[in-house]
């Protein structure tokens, strides 16, 4: 595994201004087209961003990456989706501290 390197996977216009800070990045279109492309790169990358509109539907694929300690697999918000991102950082701060420390209404 290639220390301290990041990658991006996502549509186009999200992915750009990581790839503007130096983070690999990989376009991809549809859902078929991330899941494989973040196979891939999970091998390579200890550090993972993928778009939340595909992080939804690759859930059961982000569950496997869960249980390993590479790669960290971190949905960003594109706007996109419904509020994916928001739920996985609420959910992993819960399994992490055993309370909801960040949404609590």
């Amino acid at each position: 595994m290639m220390q301290g390197k990041m990658a991006v996977v996502g549509s186009a216009e999200t992915i750009t201004v990581f790839q503007a800070a130096g983070v690999e990045a990989f376009p991809v279109t549809d859902e078929k087209s991330a899941r494989e492309t973040l196979r891939r790169v999970a091998h390579d990358f200890p550090v993972v961003f993928l778009s939340e509109e595909y992080a939804g539907p690759l859930k059961d694929l982000l569950r496997r990456f869960d249980e390993e300690a590479y790669p960290v697999v971190l949905p960003i918000p594109t706007g996109k989706a419904a509020g994916y991102g928001e739920e996985f950082l609420r959910d992993t701060m819960e399994r992490a501290l055993g309370v909801d420390i960040l949404f609590r209404k």
